[in-house]
């Protein structure tokens, strides 16, 4: 089992097993553009979900807290999100990053998500403490070809995501909204003509209310060839 810990604005440290871990997929508000995102994807031969938005099941184990992801190949990259954590505590918001197997995604998104792990910060907020003013926190990323992550690649806010609150209802019919669940909400659009497939990751979340900051970052290590 995994167990992850918090450290929130008042000092105080939450720890959480990780019971199940759900990514949220297709997840902007505005499904229009969802839809075009899902064309896009289908020229380049990424299977579309039946429904949007979709959720996907993600091993537990995948919850992670780490500072370096290891790869098979050079093709695969991070995408900035938020994280829901239901504590014993209280429901919590941190930042995350579900690294993503672009190779494996055109045989099936739900098995790319299971190829790497989704990691996510080591600092939350109490979802009660930003709830009223979720729209104007924002969400950004940065890619590095070394190991400083120096060129912008996403730049959003969580206005473009579907709300936590929307989840928390999908988790409450699925008999989920419990401690031990971890939900991540899903991707922002990505600049182009930035390099994704990058050796290191940088995500930041901040409130431009409370001025805080929840950060995260970690390196890509390409594992040796195989024999056989």
């Amino acid at each position: 089992m995994t167990t992850l810990t918090f450290e929130l604005p008042d000092g105080t440290e939450v720890a959480v097993d990780v019971q199940h871990l759900l990514n949220a997929g297709y997840a902007g508000r505005e499904q229009d553009e969802v839809q075009a995102h899902i064309q896009e994807l289908a020229e380049l031969g990424v299977p579309g979900p039946s429904v949007t938005p979709a959720l996907y099941p993600v091993s537990p184990y995948l919850a992670q807290q780490v500072d370096e992801v290891s790869v098979q190949h050079g093709k695969t990259s991070g995408e900035a999100e938020w994280a829901l954590v239901i504590s014993d505590a209280g429901t919590l918001l941190t930042v995350a990053c579900d690294h993503t197997d672009r190779e494996l995604e055109v045989h099936g998104v739900a098995w790319s998500k299971n190829a790497s792990p989704d990691v996510l910060g080591r600092r939350a907020w109490r979802l009660d403490d930003v709830r009223g003013h979720l729209d104007d926190i924002t969400l950004k990323a940065w890619v590095g070809a070394g190991e400083v992550p120096d060129t912008l690649i996403q730049d959003s806010s969580l206005a473009a995501l579907l709300t936590p609150d929307y989840w928390l209802d999908i988790l409450a019919e699925r008999g989920l909204d419990k401690p031990g669940t971890v939900l991540i909400s899903g991707t922002v659009a990505m600049l182009h003509g930035v390099d994704q497939f990058s050796r290191s990751w940088k995500v930041e979340m901040s409130d431009p209310v409370t001025g805080e900051t929840l950060s995260l970052g970690y390196g890509v290590r390409q594992m040796a060839e195989p024999i056989g």
